[in-house]
């Protein structure tokens, strides 16, 4: 009666009493694998005052929340727009970088696929057999077999099935992962939005100075002018022997010195172009054509906007990146904190099985069905020491990011007050400079008329012309500080990766070629949902 009962249970292909448990069970534990274990992210307190810089009172900084993003613009110097622009488009360090951000999102799916079955395996194998008659207690090597028995000894097997295995992710191993590899991703972006702010600082930087350098050139070439002119009065009064050669001599050092200076000065020029063309991903001497126009130092403007200290913290995405990294790391600790606990993974295996020969001959037939399903539970209790010890290492460098991050946010500050200082002093400085350019061109001036009509000897002369070299240099030092400590505060400050926000991290080429290459879908041009959301590390916990 019970065999009966058994078999009537495989005819109707229902579950057998003895599979309900693992379902039931399945369903039980799915229904509570709500918890994870592991610490839940909260973002660290910060030392930077939210209200106000030290340079709050100066009537040049306007303190307010919204700031203009294209900053660079504020120099109205269009062949700096030119070349900003064109390094987004063309540079190669922020096209890695956007790269970097299409393998975060391939990481992303990789996680999230963890989350179920682990192993799924469709497979298909046919197997030829043949038996030999020697092999010990082979039946073929039976000198008779029972009446009406035949057996075999080539034949064919064929199978197709299906496998999976599935570890229950009931203390949250996985969903961690799935939160680490999120956190990480949208710290690859902002990874990618501070290249892109040190790159339009740096584009910035280096056109001042290359229009640093070519001043400085126009003054040595001027100065040239001037001390030539001093040579030949010197060495016209020579002749004329009203003077010693000393004159001539002095004169003639003044005026091989400087014009030394020319070839150092067209040194540094060239190698800022250079420089600018790499920021551009060209090749050296492409960008002379892009610096045509007026060859002076950018102009800052009278006054200046910046944010708050607290809005800093929003608006720069290396600080973000910092915090989002160690968001994926405090998420790491609950992956290494799982393996402690006995982990749950339910298998299964199903399919056909039959043989070219005898009664099994047809392998989609009912009694040619096979099927294995149960749980098993894996506690490494006796690695509980070492895996004690991973969660720990987890945890230090959870730790090593916080005060990283912390590190980073006061930097920032410094940066910021760093570049005010240098900002506001600096055109102070430019004021002073001004006053003392102008009195030693005149002292050049007087002491050339004195000395041409005796009333003084060279040296007068020779330090006038050394003076007014020394400030005029000053001068374009101190104009060309103002405009680097401009960009380096507006660096600081977070400013210009606005301008790309929602636009393709990869160029459209380069997508066409990673495409011929792999199906990578709509992975290339469409950011994943997180990446969409308001950038905060807690968003995902």
């Amino acid at each position: 009666m019970r065999g009966n009962h058994a078999a009537r249970d495989e005819t109707r292909g229902g579950l057998s009493p003895s599979l309900v448990t693992p379902v039931l069970l399945l369903g039980v534990l799915s229904a509570l694998g709500g918890c994870a274990v592991g610490p839940k992210y909260t973002t660290p307190e910060t030392n930077v005052p939210p209200e106000k810089w030290s340079t709050k009172g100066d009537s040049q900084i306007a303190i307010q929340a919204a700031v203009d993003v294209e900053w660079w613009k504020t120099f109205n110097d269009p062949a700096l727009d030119r070349l900003v622009e064109l390094a987004y488009q063309q540079n190669l360090p922020l096209q890695v970088a956007g790269l970097r951000i299409v393998e975060a999102r391939a990481q992303l799916g990789v996680a999230t696929g963890s989350q179920y079955p682990q192993v799924q395996v469709v497979f298909g194998d046919v197997e030829a057999v043949g038996l030999s008659k020697n092999a010990a207690n082979s039946p073929l090597g039976l000198q008779s077999l029972p009446s009406g028995v035949s057996f075999n000894r080539n034949y064919l097997n064929y199978q197709i099935g299906f496998d999976a295995v599935w570890e229950l992710d009931f203390w949250g191993k996985y969903r961690r992962g799935v939160e680490s590899e999120t956190a990480s991703l949208l710290a690859t972006v902002g990874d990618y939005y501070y290249g892109i702010v040190s790159l339009t600082a740096e584009v910035a930087r280096t056109y001042v100075v290359i229009r640093t350098f070519e001043v400085l050139i126009q003054l040595a070439e001027e100065n040239v002018r001037v001390q030539e002119q001093g040579l030949q009065i010197a060495e016209s009064r020579f002749r004329h022997g009203a003077i010693s050669e000393l004159d001539v001599t002095q004169a003639t050092t003044l005026l091989e010195s400087t014009r030394a200076t020319l070839p150092r000065l067209q040194i540094g020029l060239e190698q800022a172009r250079n420089a600018l063309s790499t920021l551009l991903g060209q090749p050296t001497g492409s960008v002379d054509a892009l610096l045509d126009g007026p060859k002076g130092i950018p102009r800052a403007p009278a006054k200046v906007v910046v944010g708050l200290p607290a809005e800093m913290l929003r608006r720069r995405p290396d600080i973000r990146s910092a915090e989002l990294t160690a968001a994926a790391q405090c998420a790491r600790i609950g992956v290494a904190k799982a393996d402690l606990y006995p982990s749950l993974t339910f298998f299964g295996s199903f399919g056909v099985q039959a043989s070219d020969k005898g009664a099994s001959a047809n392998p989609f037939s009912a009694d040619a069905l096979y099927y294995s399903v149960g749980p098993r539970i894996n506690w490494p209790f006796f690695n509980y020491g070492r895996i004690e010890n991973s969660v720990r290492v987890q945890d230090a460098r959870f730790e090593e990011l916080l005060v990283g991050y912390r590190n980073a946010v006061l930097k920032a500050a410094q940066e910021v007050e760093d570049a005010m200082v240098g900002f506001l002093n600096e055109q102070r400085a430019v004021a002073f400079e001004q006053g003392a350019v102008k009195a030693a061109q005149r002292s050049v001036e007087i002491s050339l008329v004195q000395y041409r009509e005796g009333a003084v000897d060279y040296q007068r002369v020779l330090e006038a012309q050394r003076s007014l070299l020394q400030e005029q240099n000053s001068l374009t030092q101190s104009s060309s500080s103002v405009a680097t400590n401009l960009v380096a505060m507006y660096k600081a400050l977070g400013g210009g990766w606005q301008v790309r926000q929602g636009q393709q991290v990869v160029p459209e080429p380069m997508q066409k070629e990673m495409k011929d290459r792999t199906n990578w879908g709509d992975m290339l041009s469409e950011p994943r949902d997180a990446e969409t959301q308001k950038p905060s590390p807690t968003a995902n916990q």
